[in-house]
C-alpha cells in the first residue's frame, strides 16, 4: 500500500462543548484515564508524551518522554540537566507537549512553560525508580557523543559492583521538569476528516474554551 493511500475511519468518538470539563486539567485527567482503561497492549504506553522544545533561534526539536505526575495541576517529566532538551529549556523555556492515543482516536495538545523541579523533589522521584533505571542516570552523560555501545555497558557493569550494597546516589545533573500549561486542544478523530477541537486558552485566571475547524 502506498503512502497516500494508508488511511483510517474514525468512528470511536465525539467530543461535544456541553459534555467537557470548564477545567482542562479535570478533562485531561478524564481522557487520561480512558485511554488506560481495559486491557491494552504491551505497546501502549498511554503516559507516553511529544515533548517540543527550541532554542529561540529557530530550531526546534521533538521526542518523546514521560509523563511522571499531574501535581498542582502541571505536567511533570524527568531526564538529564545537561541533555539537548534541557539546554534549549534554558534558552527559551516554552514548550509544548503532544499525547496521542490511536486506540481511542484522540490527540491531546498542550502549550506552556518549563521549569526545573526542587532538588528533594528530583532526588525522591529518582529513588521510587528501579535500580536498574537508576544506574542507567548515572551512565549516561544524555546527548554527549559516546565512542561504541561497549563503553555503556562496560561502566553499567562497573557501577553495578560499586553500589551491589549500596544506595544509589542522584546524580547532580539529573531531575524533573514541571510545564505550567496556558494553552489545551482536545481533539476527537471524526469521519469525513471533520474532527472535533475544543481549545482551552487561559485569560487572565480563567479558562476560555473555543471550538477550532478541522
Amino acid at each position: 500500500m502506498s503512502l497516500y493511500e494508508m488511511r483510517q475511519s474514525y468512528k470511536l468518538g465525539r467530543l461535544e462543548e456541553k459534555d467537557i470539563a470548564a477545567d482542562p486539567m479535570v478533562q485531561f485527567r478524564i481522557w487520561l484515564g480512558e485511554a488506560i482503561e481495559g486491557p491494552l497492549p504491551d505497546w501502549v504506553e498511554a503516559n507516553a508524551m511529544t515533548l517540543s522544545t527550541s532554542d529561540g533561534q529557530g530550531g526546534v526539536t521533538s521526542r518523546i518522554v514521560l509523563l511522571k505526575g499531574l501535581d498542582d495541576d502541571k505536567f511533570w517529566f524527568y531526564t538529564n540537566y545537561q541533555s539537548h532538551k534541557a539546554g534549549q529549556i534554558r534558552s527559551n523555556p516554552n514548550v509544548s507537549l503532544c499525547f496521542l492515543w490511536p486506540h481511542v482516536q484522540r490527540q491531546v495538545r498542550i502549550e506552556g512553560t518549563a521549569a526545573q523541579a526542587s532538588r528533594d523533589q528530583s532526588v525522591r522521584y529518582f529513588r521510587s525508580r528501579p535500580r536498574d533505571s537508576q544506574l542507567g542516570a548515572l551512565v549516561s552523560q544524555q546527548s554527549a557523543v559516546v565512542d561504541s555501545r561497549d563503553v555503556l555497558e562496560k561502566r553499567l557493569a562497573e557501577l553495578k559492583k560499586r553500589y551491589a550494597d549500596k544506595e544509589i546516589p542522584c546524580p547532580e545533573d539529573w531531575g524533573g521538569y514541571c510545564i505550567t500549561p496556558g494553552r489545551f486542544e482536545f481533539w476527537q478523530g471524526r469521519e469525513s476528516r471533520l474532527h472535533d477541537r475544543l481549545c482551552y486558552r487561559k485569560q487572565d485566571s480563567r479558562w476560555i474554551l473555543q471550538r477550532l475547524s478541522p
